[in-house]
């Protein structure tokens, strides 16, 4: 691919991203992110667990603590087979609220998805509100994530995801400005056409009757014969937007997770989510461009970004002119991380970061981008979360109908 071409990429992907987006917003004003006052389904909350420890107690708590009506609202822990004592620590939160808090605990290791699919089947709630647990939420999130079911045909609502330990080092103040123009500008340009292609399993709301629809979808997800785990969120959401629905964000409804402090868990995250971008956009080009051509463009834009720039930094490196092209990546960054500071200057100084953190993702950035994408492409097949040693998963109702998934 030519220099030109490449340059032509770039400025898409950039323009779409940082700007296009936010010019929308602008555009539609109020109807930007439109919302119903008052509408109050009923709601269960269901959260996969492996291995949280205590963990698990405080995203239960915070999900039993909602400001929403108690009687229209329960929880559902499903554990995976945790080794450690995450089990106990669900158990002890739900009898706090035994009335509206369960606990489903699996006889054999399943996965997230299968988990999740025998609580949704388990349940008569209107809204399927999909958190992990690892999260803790806001207390209006719930609120506000039903509010955005403004018409028939949105079938999810995301909310926003915040970093919890953002000052624990370099690595995790490095992503907690990453994620705040993740949400805050990223995904702008999908959600002005109702078209956010990757809705976070951190929280996002589904209409319980779409994920019923989709489930014979959801059980059959395999590569070449191979069942995989990894990426199930944007699985999800690209399934329902090609069923023709649509999905939104509300920056709202607010979350916080803990961002990997430690660079062999980054990697090993970052390897998860490029394996996850290559596999669905592959599978997308066959119905993307069903969708608005904005939308369209920008996904085959960052489709083929994922090829383009590891090859841009190769052909730097063999050159001899990396760190050139590092330091004007550093100096880019620096500027976003002058404007990050700017839009968060009201928050407490313990929730921001230094605006010099994000310098690190000049070098972060297109190492990972050359080494774990070559990676991710070599082991597409994996049926490995990486970090847990999950067995392949097996269908629902295999599983329910061999007793392996029971209610504690």
């Amino acid at each position: 691919m030519s220099l030109v071409a490449i340059s032509l990429l770039i400025m898409i992907v950039i323009t779409n991203r940082y700007f296009a987006g936010k010019f929308g917003s602008m555009l539609l004003g109020k109807n930007f992110d439109p919302k119903i006052e008052g509408y109050e389904p009923t709601v269960d909350v269901v959260i996969p667990m492996y291995n949280e420890g205590k963990g698990i107690q405080g995203t239960m708590l915070s999900m039993l603590s909602q400001n929403y009506p108690a009687e229209k609202l329960s929880v559902t822990v499903v554990d995976d087979c945790s080794t450690d004592d995450s089990l106990f620590w669900a158990r002890k939160a739900a009898a706090l609220h035994p009335e509206r808090a369960n606990v489903i605990k699996n006889k054999v290791n399943v996965g997230k998805r299968i988990g999740i699919a025998h609580a949704v089947r388990r349940s008569k709630a209107e809204i399927i509100v999909s958190v992990d647990s690892d999260v803790v939420v806001h207390p209006d999130a719930v609120r506000h994530l039903v509010a955005r079911f403004v018409s028939d045909d949105i079938a999810a609502v995301g909310g926003r995801v915040n970093v919890s330990n953002p000052n624990e080092n370099w690595l995790t103040k490095m992503q907690t400005i990453k994620y705040h123009f993740g949400y805050g500008f990223l995904k702008s340009l999908e959600r002005v056409f109702r078209t956010v292609m990757c809705l976070s399993g951190c929280l996002t709301a589904y209409r319980r009757s779409v994920l019923l629809e989709l489930e014979p979808i959801l059980e059959n997800r395999n590569l070449l014969g191979v069942p995989i785990k990894y990426g199930e969120d944007r699985f999800l959401t690209r399934q329902i937007v090609k069923a023709g629905y649509r999905t939104v964000l509300t920056m709202e409804a607010n979350c916080w997770t803990i961002a990997p402090a430690t660079l062999p868990k980054y990697f090993s995250q970052q390897l998860r989510w490029r394996r996850s971008n290559f596999i669905d956009y592959m599978a997308g080009v066959t119905h993307v461009w069903k969708l608005n051509p904005f939308v369209a463009l920008h996904y085959c834009a960052l489709f083929a970004l994922q090829f383009t720039y590891p090859v841009v930094v190769l052909s730097h490196i063999l050159a001899g002119t990396f760190w050139p092209l590092a330091s004007f990546h550093i100096v880019v960054l620096l500027f976003l991380g002058v404007l990050y500071r700017w839009q968060v200057r009201a928050l407490p100084e313990e929730q921001k970061v230094s605006p010099w953190s994000f310098a690190a993702m000049g070098v972060v950035m297109p190492v990972t981008y050359l080494v774990l994408n070559a990676l991710a492409l070599w082991t597409l097949d994996s049926g490995s979360w990486e970090t847990r040693g999950h067995v392949a998963p097996v269908r629902v109702a295999e599983a329910e109908a061999e007793g392996e998934l029971s209610s504690v």
